[in-house]
């Protein structure tokens, strides 16, 4: 499986001092989504090793359909770059807002925490080919934004 939506009501118990959904609930719900994605594609236990790029754009209300819906964008030898959007609105009327993004990397591992291989994916529309090719500059501008100046 290469994607999955989870969908629940934004629930009075994770509201904020501001009266919307605590940030830290929607990162948890991000961080489930993006398990269960590649932990379907793995087919073994995966932990989550980044996750970069995360953009909240607008707040989820108490009451609001949520949306989590986690997607392959890429995978390497034994990790899997998982693309997460969050959308929510009012059931009511089924309009969804984008909330929250972000890209997150699992990998694939064994009883011993030694990590395992994965199948490759090989993504074939074009949003899927775009969002590859995102993932991969996301996790290329990480990766040399600890390396000291000169070092690379």
């Amino acid at each position: 499986m290469s994607s999955i939506t989870l969908r629940f009501l934004a629930e009075p118990s994770t509201v904020n001092f501001g009266g919307k959904v605590h940030g830290g609930t929607v990162m948890k719900w991000i961080d489930e989504a993006g398990y269960a994605c590649a932990t379907a594609w793995a087919k073994t236990y995966c932990v989550t090793v980044y996750v970069g790029g995360i953009r909240f754009h607008r707040p989820i209300r108490i009451g609001d359909l949520v949306e989590v819906e986690a997607r392959l964008a890429y995978t390497g030898n034994t990790s899997m770059n998982i693309s997460v959007e969050v959308r929510s609105g009012d059931i009511k009327t089924g309009v969804f807002e984008t909330t929250t993004e972000c890209l997150i990397v699992f990998v694939s591992v064994d009883k011993d925490g030694r990590p395992l291989p994965v199948d490759a994916w090989q993504p074939e529309t074009p949003g899927e080919i775009a969002l590859a090719q995102h993932a991969k500059t996301v996790l290329d501008a990480s990766r040399h934004a600890g390396t000291p100046k000169g070092a690379e």
